[in-house]
Order: structure tokens, then C-alpha cells, then sequence
């Protein structure tokens, strides 16, 4: 057994604080943790053909408007997170916001989720992305099969003990 201190929450000798004693997944504790205010916020594009953008632009996308229906795919995906990811602790999403912009070859998508809880949104944003991605995805996919998704990243977080974090910096 090694004399190094480890990570606070931590059992396994190795310091992952998602690990138990003998290895195996858990849920780390954050009962003790103070709350505060967090934000984190995501991006990501959906790569689209000159067609599917001029479809999105014009209104005339078969299945209906596929940018609302996307950010509403966002937003259920950033309320519905922990039941996706399993180790991510459910806490209360108080905000989303979800911007949708069409562009020359697609469509960019940024998401800020808002919370005040023991953990932070990270997870909760980057979902909200991927399932706007998705939500889009699957309104476009006749006319685009070839539809990609891409960079989905974090950009920004805010709050906890770490204070605000920005890609880059």
C-alpha cells in the first residue's frame, strides 16, 4: 500500500474515485459536497448536404420542422442524462437552452445547461447536444443519409470546486 494520499472520495488504491476497494464501478458520493450555481456548455455540428441545408432554410423538410423538434431532443436529452449515462448522478436541471444555426454545410449546435446542485451539467450538456443531433438526424435522414455527427465537445463549465473552466484556456 502506497503512503501517497488519495483523491478525496477515492477507495481504490489507484485513485479512481469511480472505482471501490476491489475495482469495481460505483457512484461516488457527493452528499457532502456544497452546492452552487453550475453551468457547463456544449457544441456540436451535424454535417448536412448543400440539398438538406437549402430543405432546412426553406421549410421544406418532409417530416415536419426538424431544428424544433431537435432542440426539443435536446432539452428531454439534458433532463434524462442519468438514465443514459450510468454513473452520472440525477440532479436537477434548472435551464436549458439550445441554439440551433443552420450553416453552408450544416448545422451547428450549442447547449447550456443550468443547475444548482453537488455536481456539475457537463454531461447533461454534452447529451443535449448528441440527442439534438440525433433528434435532427432523424428528421433529415431521407433526405440525407450521409448525415454526420461531429465535434461534440465541452466548451465551457462553471461553478463547484473547480470554478470556471473554458476550452483553450
Amino acid at each position: 500500500m502506497s503512503d501517497t494520499p488519495r483523491p478525496e472520495g477515492a477507495d481504490h488504491p489507484s485513485g479512481f474515485t469511480h472505482l471501490n476497494e476491489s475495482g469495481a464501478a460505483r457512484m461516488v458520493d457527493v452528499s457532502a459536497k456544497t452546492v452552487s450555481a453550475r453551468t457547463a456548455t456544449a457544441t456540436g455540428r451535424v454535417l448536412l448536404t448543400p440539398e438538406t441545408v437549402a430543405a432546412l432554410r426553406g421549410g421544406e423538410v418532409p417530416k415536419g420542422d426538424a431544428l424544433a423538434v431537435a432542440r426539443i431532443a435536446g432539452i428531454q436529452g439534458a433532463k434524462r442524462t442519468p438514465d443514459l449515462v450510468p454513473l452520472c448522478h440525477p440532479i436537477a436541471v434548472h435551464g436549458v437552452d439550445v441554439e440551433l444555426t443552420v450553416a453552408d454545410d450544416g448545422v451547428d449546435i450549442s447547449a447550456t445547461v443550468r443547475t444548482a446542485d453537488r455536481t456539475g451539467v457537463e454531461m447533461e450538456a454534452l447529451t443535449c447536444v448528441m440527442t439534438a443531433a440525433l433528434g435532427l438526424v432523424d428528421m433529415v435522414k431521407a433526405l440525407d443519409p450521409e448525415a454526420e455527427v461531429t465535434r461534440v465537445r465541452v466548451e465551457e463549465k462553471t461553478g463547484g470546486k473547480k470554478g470556471h473552466w473554458r476550452r483553450g484556456e
